[in-house]
């Protein structure tokens, strides 16, 4: 598989997550454990998180890999997705920990400038790939 596949993956591991996430607050469980939609969620939501890790070291090879200038340009915004990727993780890992997870929990998860940001990080990064 090559690097772009493999990010192409990870990235719809994550995006795949976030659409059931959606789907999921707009169910109004108080908790995960009687729904087979719980057990989904915690399965997707671990998916992502193992997606999530490192993430943007798998993109600057990429750029590396690729050759893509202007170096610096692109390893500043590898910085970005680093910290969005990061902080993405932590919250989901906090929503992972919890014993039952309510729609509203997973509501507040999607709502999250960590999970947008990220989310925007990936989409700007593969438009930009797409065009070399």
């Amino acid at each position: 598989m090559t690097l772009r596949e493999e990010l192409a993956q990870r990235c719809e591991t994550i995006e795949q997550a976030y659409e059931f996430m959606l789907a999921y607050a707009a169910q109004g469980l108080s908790g995960d454990a009687a729904s087979q939609s719980g057990g989904q969620l915690r399965d997707l939501l671990s998916r992502a998180t193992a997606a999530l890790q490192g993430l943007s070291d798998q993109y600057g090879a990429l750029v590396d890999a690729e050759h893509l200038q202007p170096r610096d340009t692109y390893a500043a915004f590898l910085q970005v997705l680093r910290r969005d990727a990061g902080d993405a993780l932590a919250a989901m890992n906090l929503v992972l920990a919890q014993p039952s997870i309510s729609s509203q929990t997973v509501d507040n998860l999607n709502a999250s400038i960590h999970v947008r940001a990220l989310l925007t990080d990936l989409f700007l990064i593969d438009e930009i790939l797409r065009g070399h």
